[in-house]
């Protein structure tokens, strides 16, 4: 998972993120510096004869260098603005392919289950499903080894301010998978994996949208998308299977742990497993009162939608150069 992790962000989202930056970068100091020629030019009756043209700071020296247009180029503030685009856009253009590629692969696997999206008994019936298809068995192995992984990349990188919420939240769903699958409750674990990864795909490509500086509307829009996509499956759909797991599951499955049965259940496994799910919504209710305080910002004020978990050590260089 690392390996394609930073193949697509080496070989593909950083190079276009480097570029489209820079050109754009290039495009509005060469406007900028045309309209000054202009300007210059209706006010001293003439143009510069070497047509090159020094941007300054408040004590007369020079910001960035001069190439032979008359362009400035990048000055240090801006080299580290840019390049912390171009590293967020390709963290975020990974989540987008892994996203999609996962939640396009687990509609197929839960296409060809015997379960049914609103009908809770579909989940217990039949209970134990002791034989597991093979797509199943590598659903469950590559969304664990992403999870893994991203406890990885969230205590490498730095940290935003819902760090220890990001935490829990991999390390429960972890818990959840592998108790899932260890329990036969996999036909409730597909069907979660499904409705978790389905907004995921949205937030990343909003960001990207805004690394990239393409349409500030177009990111709010995309952002639109993912909210309502929130709600639909972290708070309606997913309080669906939770009520399935607590009221439904109980009256399919037996109080029996038995290897060689395939039973795996007694009362103080179901519990744990059931406030595992619990505690996976509580935080997501979090999550949500954030991304509505992002929504509200948007409909009260000029400033587009951002992700109110920046970073800290972003915040703290911003306020110093400031």
């Amino acid at each position: 998972m690392a390996i394609l992790r930073d193949a697509f962000r080496l070989l593909i989202f950083e190079p276009f993120a480097r570029w489209k930056l820079f050109r754009d970068l290039r495009r509005r100091r060469q406007a900028q510096a045309l309209e000054e020629k202009k300007f210059n030019g209706s006010t001293n009756g003439q143009a510069k004869s070497n047509g090159h043209i020094h941007a300054t700071n408040g004590n007369g020296h020079p910001n960035g260098s001069v190439n032979g247009n008359g362009v400035t180029g990048p000055t240090p503030k801006e080299l580290r603005q840019l390049n912390h685009k171009v590293l967020r856009f390709a963290e975020q253009g990974w989540s987008v392919v892994y996203y999609t590629l996962q939640w396009s692969f687990g509609l197929y696997v839960h296409y060809n289950l015997p379960t049914r999206m609103l009908d809770p008994t579909d989940l217990w019936v039949a209970y134990p499903h002791k034989h597991i298809a093979a797509p199943v068995k590598i659903y469950y192995l590559t969304q664990n080894a992403f999870y893994l992984h991203q406890i990885l990349v969230i205590n490498a990188e730095a940290r935003r301010k819902d760090h220890i919420q990001m935490m829990s939240h991999h390390i429960i769903t972890i818990f959840l998978m592998v108790g899932s699958y260890f329990c036969d409750f996999t036909r409730v674990g597909c069907v979660i994996m499904v409705l978790m990864d389905c907004c995921d795909i949205f937030l990343p490509l909003a960001k990207m949208i805004r690394y990239l500086e393409i349409s500030q509307l177009l990111c709010d829009m995309t952002f639109g998308v993912f909210m309502i996509s929130w709600l639909i499956t972290r708070h309606i759909l997913f309080n669906f299977v939770i009520y399935s797991t607590i009221y439904v599951g109980p009256q399919h499955l037996q109080w029996l742990w038995d290897q060689d049965g395939g039973h795996y259940v007694t009362k103080n496994v179901y519990g744990v497993f059931c406030v595992l799910l619990v505690a996976l919504e509580l935080i997501q209710v979090g999550w949500f009162w954030l991304i509505c305080k992002v929504v509200w910002r948007v409909l009260t004020t000029k400033d587009g939608a951002t992700d109110v978990r920046s970073d800290d050590e972003d915040d703290l260089s911003e306020a110093k150069e400031d």
